[in-house]
């Protein structure tokens, strides 16, 4: 008999109800749950104690209990609880797993490791990622595991991955954000493992050949890039070496911006798109070429073979891309999908995605913060939920499918992928629906299969052809781009987020796409919430670098800049976050500083800002503080006695960049520093000068 509960009662169940009523179609929504948990971990800021760990363990297993053995109508809600428990102690556990030396001064002198790694920097530099890495009167024990470092000299040999070198150069930690709620270089770098980063203008120096059977899977992707680029002139060749082996340091500066603008980096990258187009070829390759031969065809399941040889392929092909963040997330879905045909399952389902998202949300949970992760899921997830739901073989003949399938896939994953990548690279490609048209087909089609073919002919002599090919195809591809990219109006600046519009957006279009019935219609709200937030934001009106190197004041025409050179990092990253698409030496030259380059003045609601930089400066510097209200520098001077607030080394140390904002006629000071966890080495510490620097101040009548 069923028990009959109170009104009021009944109602508070209501929405328990509903949600166990879903049962079946509810596991999607466990990595959701295990998000939340991490990006709530990663949101913290101070760094838990142990008995918040132990307490998340009690809470996981009460209530997995309670999600087998409680009331029914409950039972979802406690599994995802348990869920959202697992999420914070992945997120914890492999951030305390990762734990390494990050170097605690500025180094300078010799510097000795293995590479691991080859890549450019934004400013064209090869960039080498070394470990094994031994410093000149440093600790073992504090030496950094990795670190990386840009080559400004001069070298005399090709850089391979398993060679040890040796050069003289700069080293300190990584940096932390900018401004505050920017990218937080710290926290990747502590993911990462790497130390250390800095450059070095003196000659590299080989010191020792790759050992015999290390680094082996390293030197051959390094001979296939080089191998394929030599076949391959030019932009062409780095393309087609880029999505074979993931190596893209043969690329222009100008063909990465073209890609940019086009919305076609995508291609670039070794992710989801590429793997399963070359997946794809090779399933297919190898299920035909059975069915080819009669004998195999009536005795073996070809379905079955292709997915097995298609899953060592897929392995192979991680290793020799470099295994990065993307390939992994990439290989996992694609072992679920090929693992799903092998069990007899549907192979591209929600299920299967849950799975592959579960799976890297527990091995690598820093990944959710990752603009990667976030767009490849975003755009499988929306392909999968918008084909279920257009059901387009029911609708269209079999020769339009292909079109309509190609122009549908693009505006779902543009419309899904977006706003992702407008809140972490500040821009929207305009035309990038067109490029995809014009391009993913050639992808698909061409290049890989052809890179395929090469790979499996080049043991033979017989790979010109196929490269001959892949080349063609990439040149078309990087003509589409620089095509796009030259009219004008390509790309619009979209100013970034605050922290809450992701998450808002995100939960509104899962619940769209994951829950079942007319209720999914309330994910509209927190999607139209987030995108209200995201129009209401508000940038600094004042920013100032780490260093004191760089002020920047937002004016009319967009935000001046103090220098045209100098903290480079810090001017690209606060004009991208304003929505800017102006360079550092055009903001510089924008109306909002006076005065010579060493003690350069703005005027801000009232109160005077100064800058003093140079030779010049520390005799400046009395009668500066003497007529101006606060005076920015990168002097080491005394603040005890002044008549001005200072903002230099000593305070910036300990707050890390400032940010400031304009509220009812007074200016508010935000430092940057205002979490304690293991990847801030600094610790954040309020001190007398910093208290009056968050305090208020009154600007001038």
């Amino acid at each position: 008999m069923a028990t009959v509960l109170p009104k009021g009662m009944s109602g508070l169940l209501r929405p328990f109800a509903a949600v166990a009523a879903a049962r079946g179609t509810l596991f999607p929504w466990v990595p959701v749950c295990i998000a939340i948990g991490s990006g709530f971990w990663f949101s913290l800021p101070y760094e838990p104690r142990g008995w918040a760990y132990v307490m998340l363990v009690v809470v996981a297993i009460v209530a997995g209990y309670f999600g087998k053995k409680g009331q029914e109508s409950l039972q979802p809600v406690a599994i995802a609880l348990a869920c959202v428990c697992v999420g914070g102690l992945s997120a914890g556990m492999r951030a305390h797993l990762v734990t390494a030396p990050v170097l605690d001064f500025r180094y300078y002198g010799p510097i000795q490791g293995r590479i691991i790694g080859i890549d450019k920097s934004q400013t064209d530099a090869l960039r080498l990622t070394l470990d094994q890495v031994d410093l000149d009167r440093v600790s073992p024990q504090k030496v950094p595991q990795k670190i990386r470092i840009s080559l400004h000299g001069l070298m005399y040999f090709t850089p391979e991955p398993g060679q040890v070198v040796q050069t003289t150069g700069h080293l300190a930690a990584p940096e932390g954000p900018v401004e505050p709620g920017g990218f937080d270089f710290q926290r990747m770098a502590w993911f990462q493992r790497l130390g250390a980063i800095g450059y070095t203008r003196s000659p590299v120096l080989l010191w020792q050949d790759p050992a015999p059977r290390r680094q082996t899977i390293n030197r051959w992707r390094t001979q296939l890039s080089n191998g394929i680029m030599a076949a391959i002139p030019g932009d062409a060749g780095a393309f087609s070496s880029g999505v074979m082996t993931g190596d893209r340091s043969g690329l222009s500066l100008q063909a990465v911006d073209d890609l940019r603008k086009s919305s076609l980096t995508h291609l670039l990258a070794i992710s989801g798109m590429n793997m399963m187009f070359l997946i794809g070829f090779v399933f297919g390759l190898i299920r035909y070429g059975v069915a080819l031969v009669p004998f195999l065809a009536l005795r073996l399941n070809s379905k079955k073979i292709a997915a097995f040889v298609s899953l060592g392929v897929a392995w192979f092909y991680l290793q020799l891309s470099g295994a990065n963040v993307a390939t992994e997330r990439a290989f996992i879905m694609v072992t679920v999908m090929l693992l799903a045909v092998l069990l007899n399952r549907r192979s591209l389902s929600m299920r299967s995605v849950a799975i592959a998202a579960t799976i890297l949300l527990i091995a690598k949970p820093e990944s959710l913060l990752e603009p990667g992760f976030q767009m490849s899921f975003a755009a499988t997830i929306a392909l999968i939920g918008g084909f279920e739901q257009f059901k387009l073989h029911k609708h269209l003949p079999k020769w339009a499918m292909p079109p309509a399938t190609l122009v549908l896939s693009s505006l779902v994953a543009g419309l899904a992928t977006g706003p992702f990548g407008a809140a972490h690279f500040n821009r929207i490609a305009d035309y990038g629906f067109f490029a995809n048209l014009l391009t993913v087909p050639v992808m698909g089609a061409v290049v890989m299969p052809a890179g395929a073919i090469a790979a499996l002919l080049a043991p033979f002599g017989l790979a010109d052809g196929p490269l001959w090919l892949m080349g063609q195809g990439s040149a078309w591809i990087l003509y589409v781009a620089h095509f796009v990219a030259q009219y004008e109006g390509s790309v619009s600046a979209v100013p970034g987020p605050n922290q809450a519009v992701l998450p808002l957006l995100s939960l509104g279009g899962l619940f769209i796409l994951l829950w079942h019935g007319h209720w999914r219609l309330l994910g509209v709200l927190p999607i139209i919430v987030g995108f209200f937030l995201w129009g209401q934001g508000t940038r600094p009106l004042v920013l100032i670098s780490p260093d004191a190197a760089l002020v920047g004041i937002m004016t009319a025409d967009g935000r001046a800049l103090s220098g045209a050179r100098g903290a480079g990092f810090a001017a690209k990253s606060w004009l991208e976050n304003d929505g800017d698409l102006g360079d550092q030496i055009s903001a510089a030259a924008r109306q909002g500083f006076q005065g010579p380059p060493e003690a350069k003045r703005a005027d801000i609601l009232g109160k005077s800002l100064v800058i003093l930089k140079g030779k010049k400066a520390r005799t400046l510097f009395d009668e500066t503080c003497a007529s101006a209200d606060i005076v920015v520098t990168t002097l080491e001077v005394d603040t005890t006695s002044n008549n001005c607030l200072v903002i230099g080394p000593d305070l910036l140390n300990r707050s890390g960049g400032l940010a400031v904002y304009a509220e009812n006629g007074r200016l508010i000071f935000m430092p940057t520093k205002t979490a304690q966890r293991l990847w801030h080495r600094n610790k954040f510490a309020p001190l007398p000068e910093m208290e009056l620097l968050l305090a208020e101040i009154p600007s001038a009548p």
